[in-house]
């Protein structure tokens, strides 16, 4: 029933995926989600994002920033990490997921996404075809219509966590 708003993988942050082992794996581009994925709501990056983004750069990972936010928000935040990026990306229209992938020259078999949240990023990147991957948001203090969400993600993650498997430091959905 909840399956489509599954994420392929759920980790602890954004901060704690193996990237290297995925690079072996043969993914090349990152589609990342911004508030309290990469940093607090409304925050600017900061170090640690910074830090994270030179060193997927380096390993030969491309990256787009995604977000519902306005271009205001979004590009100097991008323009910080030396990222591409689309504003105003209406997830979880799948369009928006699509177009970062192509943007990074990337097909979305070589692609994923990492974000916070289920009914927005997940369900976005599931549809558009591109490996989820949920982390926990970062700041236990958000704005009011997403609180009310973080109740309805607890039921999903509830069959989600039923279904998953834990491997190392990650759960994924084991489909058998």
């Amino acid at each position: 029933m909840f399956k489509q708003f599954y994420p392929d993988r759920f980790y602890d942050s954004a901060y704690d995926i193996a990237y290297d082992e995925l690079y072996r794996q043969g993914y090349r581009g990152i589609i990342f989600d911004v508030d309290n994925t990469l940093v607090e709501h409304g925050a600017p990056v900061n170090d640690k994002a910074e830090t994270l983004f030179k060193e997927l750069h380096n390993q030969g990972f491309k990256t787009c920033i995604i977000s519902n936010n306005s271009e205001g928000r979004v590009k100097p935040l991008a323009d910080k990490v030396n990222s591409c990026y689309v504003s105003k990306a209406g997830k979880p229209s799948p369009k928006n997921y699509i177009r970062a992938a192509e943007i990074m020259g990337m097909g979305k078999d070589k692609t994923f996404f990492v974000g916070d949240q289920i009914f927005t990023d997940v369900w976005g990147a599931n549809r558009a075809g591109v490996e989820s991957f949920l982390v926990k948001p970062i700041a236990k203090h958000e704005e009011i219509q997403i609180v009310l969400k973080r109740y309805l993600e607890r039921i999903v993650m509830h069959f989600f966590f039923r279904k998953a498997v834990k491997i190392s430091n990650y759960y994924s959905v084991d489909d058998n």
